[in-house]
């Protein structure tokens, strides 16, 4: 029998191999492909599995649910950190529409196509519910391997409805689970439960996140490495102590991180790379597990109903679910077209899956693996046209290309200034023109001109080109019309 350090080791070294060659595999095949590279690390787990090359004997649903559990936690804190309040109000309302009318719609919808092929009421409810749910990051991971750049409202509808739907679909999941254990026909009784929840929890978040907000103005830190283990307390916190007085833990965690990342935050930039790398981390090491659990044999049992649930759900479901919930709010058709064809499916469902399991339902492993192959078509069919679809309906534009340095400051306090990146546009009023000609106010200042690979010193003979990234340090006084002069600035 091995003793430690040997099976810990061991542990390691799988993982290790796991990861590394899922990014790898990710890396290569995924821009080629066209899919989410997130798809890749499901497919890697399944060859790891106990009927894949790998071998690894892995069916522990608890387990994997407690772990998606607090992975979807740092997930949507992230969503929420990066979510700019300015942008959040020109699309709140049709983003909130479709975070919870369009998750029951698209459930319900989901679940009368399951009904029509056989399938009982209890597992076409627990189905619709369960896949209500869309990804952002498999979107955007798309659109960016293919170099495509859509139009800022309509991603940020994407991005706020994707951080904002998978509260609902978790408490519909729950809701839809609990009501079959105790054998009870869901009615308005449900609904009162699920707006209890969305209650609570918004409350509960944004009581949290006004907290974390006072404390991080007036704690001071012996090290910067603390800032983050803070944060990731107020995440914990904002999820876990809602969710004990019967509220949405999940709707608390996005909603204390907007107000979060909305505020002054010391180490800003510090923090939102640690909680982007922490909520890659998440989603990677989700769909490994995930892709563990999978039994490729049971599959295939399914792959009739769930090709035809996961093509109803991309080409019937959604459309008509969004379309209704978005042409009062006169939007462009084209755009209302490409929000329904673009809504992927991620970890989030098949994380849901594991719960009827964990319940004892007697039909939960057939749900599941419906759910599994659901998930796995909407990514190989919408995924791969995601692209064709942006330049086919007209929505592509030319966004700036990141710059190759980045200038910032890290403070633990709110300083009077900022710096502000800007992209130097063709068509910019001070493309062609010495920084000395320029009517710059007095208290701001050009820091650095970042051209190609090289770094330019700002000087006043220096001439600013097209393509130029500019960092300008200025007071709150000055902003609005240094962001007159130079234009839209760039996104962090």
């Amino acid at each position: 029998m091995p003793t430690e350090p040997l099976p810990t080791a061991l542990l390691l070294t799988a993982v290790g191999v796991l990861l590394l060659a899922s990014v790898l595999a990710a890396a290569r095949a995924s821009g080629r492909l066209g899919l989410p590279f997130l798809l890749l690390f499901l497919l890697v787990g399944m060859l790891a599995g106990s009927e894949g090359l790998g071998n690894i004997a892995f069916e522990d649903y608890a387990l994997t649910f407690r772990f998606g559990t607090v992975a979807l936690v740092l997930i949507l804190f992230d969503g929420g950190l990066n979510t700019d309040l300015a942008s959040l109000r020109r699309v709140l309302a049709p983003a909130t529409v479709l975070a919870t009318v369009g998750v029951v719609g698209t459930a319900a919808a989901l679940a009368l196509g399951a009904r029509a092929i056989g399938l009982g009421w209890p597992e076409s409810l627990l189905i619709g519910a369960i896949v209500s749910s869309t990804d952002a990051a498999a979107v955007f991971s798309i659109l960016r391997s293919a170099g495509i750049s859509i139009r800022q409202r309509l991603a940020r509808l994407l991005e706020v409805e994707s951080g904002a739907n998978d509260p609902m679909a978790v408490i519909l999941t729950l809701a839809v689970t609990g009501a079959l254990v105790a054998q009870e026909r869901p009615g308005p009784t449900l609904a009162l439960h699920v707006l209890l929840q969305l209650a609570v929890g918004l409350a509960g978040g944004v009581g949290v996140g006004y907290a974390g907000r006072w404390a991080l103005a007036r704690v001071r830190l012996s090290a910067s490495g603390l800032y983050p283990v803070l944060t990731i307390a107020l995440a914990f916190l904002a999820f876990g102590a809602p969710t004990l007085l019967q509220g949405s833990g999940f709707v608390a965690v996005y909603a204390a991180a907007v107000v979060l990342g909305n505020g002054p935050l010391p180490f800003a930039s510090g923090l939102r790379r640690v909680h982007d790398a922490l909520a890659w981390f998440s989603q990677v090491s989700m769909f490994l597990l995930l892709g563990l659990l999978a039994f490729p044999s049971r599959l295939m049992s399914v792959a009739g109903a769930g090709l035809f649930l996961g093509l109803f759900l991309a080409l019937v479901a959604r459309p008509l679910v969004v379309f209704a919930l978005l042409l009062p709010f006169r939007m462009p058709k084209r755009e209302i077209a490409f929000v329904s064809w673009v809504g992927l499916r991620g970890a989030v469902p098949i994380m849901l899956g594991t719960f009827p399991v964990i319940a004892g339902l007697p039909y939960a492993y057939y749900v599941f693996d419906l759910v599994f192959f659901v998930v796995v078509v909407s990514a190989v069919v919408q995924g791969s046209s995601i692209g064709w679809a942006a330049r086919r309906l007209g929505l592509e534009v030319q966004a700036a290309p990141p710059p190759r340095a980045v200038l910032e400051i890290n403070t633990t306090q709110r300083l009077a200034g900022e710096v502000i990146s800007f992209y130097v546009e063709p068509a910019s009023a001070v493309a062609g023109s010495r920084i000395s000609e320029l009517t710059i106010p007095e208290g701001s200042s050009v820091m650095l001109v970042v051209r190609g690979r090289e770094l330019l010193a700002a000087r006043g003979r220096t001439v600013l080109e097209p393509g130029d990234h500019v960092y300008v340090f200025t007071p709150p006084a000055d902003k609005p019309f240094v962001q007159l002069l130079f234009g839209r600035q760039e996104e962090d």
